[in-house]
């Protein structure tokens, strides 16, 4: 129980952090999305090398030997699904900070509230994952919550789901590669989404941005709000299904609702209000069986 506590603490931690990830991204909402991007990749590439290099030589050396040694079949399923979550991600990261800079706030909030569902569903039936009826009754209860949020805008509805479904599908890819440690992994990954988006950048490149206040938000946005939180998300999957991460995702629009409404006062209606509510009582069911053995195993 206690390495389970760990991995879902894992979980916990990645999706509070990215709640409050609109803060930072409104702050840069005069520059293009496509341009936070770019640098948000680029800078994301040298936090996270640099981190491995120093810290994390020893695992490297053992996921290069490791990767050697397989079969080429292995090695071939290896290479497809880092390729396929690269390209997930980087498409989820720029939907993302469109919606959040030219749509609304609330819409990327909706996005993550649609991302369990999909994220779950999709590990019960891709991965075989096992759900209890009390999970299962918890997803329908979501699912009541999601129908009362999309009685809005279909433009904000549309940007949600694409955003989710990008993100989902990351997680399930990310659940299937259990051999190889997940810094080394999601490195790889944000290498490769430099490599996707260098001819984009040299085509629209036309200067540097210049100010303390553009970079120093980069470089927060790049270690605080990216590196972290995906290498604690991907950490998480070790221990716990993606069906229960997927879930524990509902977190993140709840923490960002409520930054949206009390930090850059856009309004809220009563039904929305409430659909947040029932949405907290479904993650609170969804984890009800882990929830009470973390609290049993404290008592003994």
């Amino acid at each position: 129980m206690k390495s389970k506590s760990r991995y879902l603490l894992a979980a916990f931690l990645s999706v509070t952090i990215w709640g409050f990830f609109s803060i930072p991204l409104r702050n840069l909402k005069v520059y293009p999305a496509e341009e936070i991007l770019y640098y948000r990749i680029f800078t994301s590439l040298l936090v996270i090398w640099i981190a491995i290099f120093l810290f994390r030589r020893k695992k490297l050396i053992t996921d290069v030997q490791y990767f050697k040694a397989t079969l080429p079949k292995t090695r071939k399923i290896i290479f497809y699904q880092v390729i396929g979550a690269s390209i997930l991600l980087t498409l989820n990261w720029y939907t993302f900070i469109y919606a959040i800079n030219n749509v609304s706030i609330k819409s990327g909030a909706f996005a993550y509230m649609v991302c369990p569902l999909i994220t779950a569903f999709g590990g019960y039936l891709i991965l075989k994952e096992n759900l209890s009826k009390l999970q299962l009754f918890s997803l329908a209860v979501a699912c009541v919550s999601i129908v009362m949020l999309a009685t809005g805008s279909i433009n904000e509805v549309t940007w949600s789901v694409v955003i989710a479904a990008l993100y989902a599908f990351y997680l399930i890819i990310q659940r299937k590669m259990q051999h190889l440690d997940k810094l080394n992994v999601l490195a790889l990954q944000i290498t490769i989404a430099v490599l996707l988006m260098l001819p984009f950048y040299i085509y629209h490149h036309e200067g540097f941005p210049e100010g303390v206040w553009f970079w120093s938000h980069i470089v927060i946005i790049a270690a605080l709000f990216t590196v972290i939180p995906l290498f604690l998300s991907l950490y998480a999957l070790i221990g716990i299904p993606s069906s229960t991460l997927g879930v524990i995702i509902y977190l993140n629009p709840i923490i960002a609702f409520t930054v949206a409404v009390l930090y850059f006062d856009e309004k809220i209606s009563i039904h929305q209000f409430l659909a947040y509510l029932l949405l907290f009582g479904a993650v609170f069911l969804f984890n009800w069986n882990l929830i009470k053995d973390i609290f049993t195993f404290k008592r003994k």
